[in-house]
């Protein structure tokens, strides 16, 4: 059993959505191979995947590649994927299945000056994001911090032509959106952050904050923007 790092966290219909949009993806990453899958939910919303056959360990280790994988124990200085819980003034708290959350202090973030709530705001960090970490320990002694890896993949966000970061829709759901409410030619694709996170990546002369006004009356989601 694989628990994939990232979460399915709405009710209703979009649940059954999103589930089918999870299948699809796993169908997607294993289904050339010798192995049958079965998907759950946890209760704290990491999804489950159960797989069996004759290449169920490769299958394993595919989506453990493309998903990151939720682990019953952390070792210090090892990387991990947790999702962004929640932030303050002196840090972000990820969900990597400990309970109580990794913190990551302000001056662990690498991603330059200001508060953690600041930090969140420049990078367009939505709720649930997965984000990949080096754990400091149980201790205490070292804090986690944020991987070198996740900080050159934010930088490169505030490096291109500007970006719609959305949470709680799928990648299909949010291209129907932004097609259906006229702005196709206004993005160059949805980048897939998470199950349910995306990342519009606009064109040139799209200014994000306008698209974010245009849409997020058709998105009951949380919208950042990053504006280079």
């Amino acid at each position: 059993m694989v628990v994939l790092a990232t979460k399915l966290y709405v009710e209703g219909e979009a649940r059954e959505r999103s589930l089918d949009s999870l299948r699809s993806l796993v169908t997607n990453e294993i289904g050339e191979l010798d192995a049958e899958f079965e998907i759950g939910i946890r209760h704290d919303d990491f999804p489950s995947v159960t797989i069996d056959g004759d290449d169920a360990t490769v299958a394993r280790n595919v989506l453990r590649e493309e998903f990151g994988e939720i682990v019953p124990d952390l070792q210090a200085g090892d990387t991990y994927v947790g999702t962004l819980e929640s932030w303050d003034e002196d840090g972000f708290v990820l969900d990597a299945g400990q309970g109580d959350g990794v913190r990551i202090p302000t001056d662990e973030l690498g991603l330059g000056p200001g508060s953690a709530t600041q930090i969140r705001e420049r990078y367009g960090l939505v709720q649930h994001l997965p984000l990949r970490f080096v754990y400091g320990g149980a201790d205490g002694e070292e804090p986690s911090r944020l991987a070198e890896t996740e900080q050159d993949r934010l930088y490169e966000w505030t490096r291109g032509d500007g970006r719609l970061n959305v949470n709680s829709a799928t990648r299909a759901e949010v291209r129907a959106t932004l097609n259906r409410a006229g702005h196709a030619q206004d993005y160059v694709t949805v980048e897939r952050l998470g199950l349910l996170e995306q990342s519009v990546i606009c064109t040139e002369h799209t200014d994000p904050p306008g698209l974010l006004a245009s849409v997020g009356e058709y998105l009951p989601a949380e919208l950042r923007c990053v504006v280079p």
